[in-house]
């Protein structure tokens, strides 16, 4: 079956989504620790960017209440101007969902501040329109836990898949003989991925191998 769920991840069969990393939302953020959590959408950001899969950047009252997108995911895309909304549901904006249209492909990855608002809207309302949407939990976060965790829980009900940064970026690569994503993939494990980096760079060091 054409992009079936049990088709893996690539560059090629999906865009990735990154909804209201803002500070506005950010100070609301309590069901994980927000550093991490920025430290993940880069990493994701990142991924999108070695592996040339379309990415989409949005905001919410960007200039009235929210803030500017955290610069260190603007800077992974300087010259992309997220898409800024007044609706809480990105999928009732009529900017983003062409540009989601305009990808082409039907699985979404997405991530998003506030997980039970930012991310569950968009995400059933994408379920309902026929997309597969895959949420990266731990590039989201909520207000509580119980609220990530439970919004984690609806959406996983109406159809979406479960998924985390890490696993997005090792699914797109897939080989660790793909030599052309190869150097700019243990870059980005070694900067953003904690003890998983820091053995990608114990590896290499020691003997000049990866962290496959």
């Amino acid at each position: 079956m054409f992009n079936s769920k049990t088709d893996l991840l690539t560059a090629e069969n999906s865009a990735i989504i990154l909804v209201d990393h803002q500070p506005q939302m950010l100070f609301g953020v309590q069901s994980a620790d927000r550093q991490t959590i920025i430290n993940n959408t880069v990493g994701l950001a990142k991924t999108a960017k070695v592996f040339n899969a379309p990415i989409i950047l949005t905001t919410v009252a960007a200039e009235s209440f929210s803030g500017p997108i955290h610069p260190d995911i603007q800077e992974v895309f300087p010259d992309q101007k997220p898409i800024d909304r007044t609706s809480m549901n990105s999928w009732e904006d009529e900017n983003f969902v062409e540009a989601v249209k305009k990808t082409g492909r039907k699985k979404l990855i997405m991530a998003a501040l506030w997980t039970e608002v930012c991310l569950a809207f968009p995400v059933i309302s994408a379920i309902k329109e026929g997309y597969e949407v895959y949420i990266v939990t731990d590039a989201s976060g909520g207000t509580t836990t119980e609220a990530h965790n439970m919004s984690v829980q609806r959406m996983i009900q109406a159809g979406a898949i479960p998924v985390t940064w890490q696993s997005v970026l090792l699914e797109y690569q897939r080989d660790w003989a793909r030599q052309d994503t190869y150097d700019a993939v243990l870059a980005i494990a070694m900067q953003h991925s904690g003890a998983y980096g820091a053995g990608v760079v114990y590896a290499q060091t020691m003997f000049g191998g990866h962290g496959g």
